[in-house]
């Protein structure tokens, strides 16, 4: 081949790499990502999405496009954050956690919505029905508020002698009295009583951690909440700087310094949030996560 026939035929060859490059992208299905919570607290639930989808032929940069909405515990951000994946035509919206659910469902008809909640999804009005969801919403409980009372439970154990445990919640949480309840009959079985402390941004955070010893609380549960979660860092130096014993919701705090932890596997519930989605065609509500 002469020198000038290579250039000319190199010269296409590069003029046609971006072409194929934004055929590959156009042609890629684009689901939405919604939730109340930063990248930074989601790491855990994004790999076992990314691993269920993977099973199921989805790739990212490959065939699948994830569209990211963060609120970063800013709650009054998500309807406008959901309504953008609306205008946006994703296939469909993982919504993670309840309120992001709630927001995508009010969001859309049309789209199907797949959820990941710790609460009562029939309670919340996210489905109808556990057996028959209906609407186009569906999706997977990790049973966060059921293992409330076993927390409570595991962190008596380790403290056989305390009588006074507090709770920390974030009082901006749905359907707050069920958790609470729950946590209060737990404690009463066991001969033990439950201090309430309320904590809904960073600095009460501080406030709360600061007056546990004035109230005489000898250890502590972290009720599950995203706020929580996104804080797991400052949670967990407050609860060693106190020294105050804590038991949390996800292993994010240990993995910081917290002492215990009790949760379902965020990596395991996220890859069955593939089984639920219109990518599969699937239906169906199962309450129960894997273990």
């Amino acid at each position: 081949m002469r020198r000038r026939e290579f250039i000319t035929l190199l010269g296409c060859a590069t003029a046609a790499w971006p072409l194929a490059a934004r055929a590959q992208q156009l042609s890629a299905t684009v689901i939405g990502y919604l939730t109340s919570g930063s990248s930074e607290g989601n790491a855990d639930a994004l790999a076992g999405l990314r691993k269920g989808l993977s099973e199921s032929g989805y790739v990212e940069s490959t065939n699948l496009a994830i569209e990211f909405r963060w609120a970063n515990s800013d709650f009054g951000r998500l309807p406008e954050l959901a309504s953008d994946l609306v205008r946006r035509r994703v296939a469909v919206i993982v919504a993670v956690e309840q309120t992001s659910a709630l927001a995508a469902k009010a969001a859309t008809t049309s789209i199907p919505v797949v959820f990941w909640t710790g609460g009562d999804a029939v309670e919340a009005g996210l489905v109808s029905s556990i057996s028959r969801p209906g609407g186009n919403v569906t999706g997977v409980n990790s049973m966060a508020a059921e293992l409330g009372p076993k927390r409570l439970e595991l962190l008596h154990q380790l403290l056989p002698r305390a009588l006074r445990f507090g709770l920390l919640v974030n009082p901006n949480v749905p359907n707050l009295e069920g958790i609470i309840s729950r946590i209060k009959a737990a404690a009463a079985s066991i001969g033990c009583s439950i201090e309430i402390v309320n904590s809904s941004t960073n600095r009460e955070i501080d406030t709360a951690f600061a007056s546990l010893a004035q109230k005489g609380i000898a250890a502590l549960v972290v009720s599950p909440t995203t706020l929580f979660n996104n804080r797991h860092v400052q949670i967990s130096t407050l609860a060693a700087r106190y020294m105050v014993p804590t038991i949390f919701f996800n292993r994010t705090f240990t993995e910081v310094g917290g002492l215990i932890s009790l949760a379902s596997s965020s990596l395991s519930l996220a890859c069955r949030l593939r089984e639920r989605s219109a990518l599969r065609c699937r239906r169906r509500y199962w309450p129960r996560p894997m273990s």
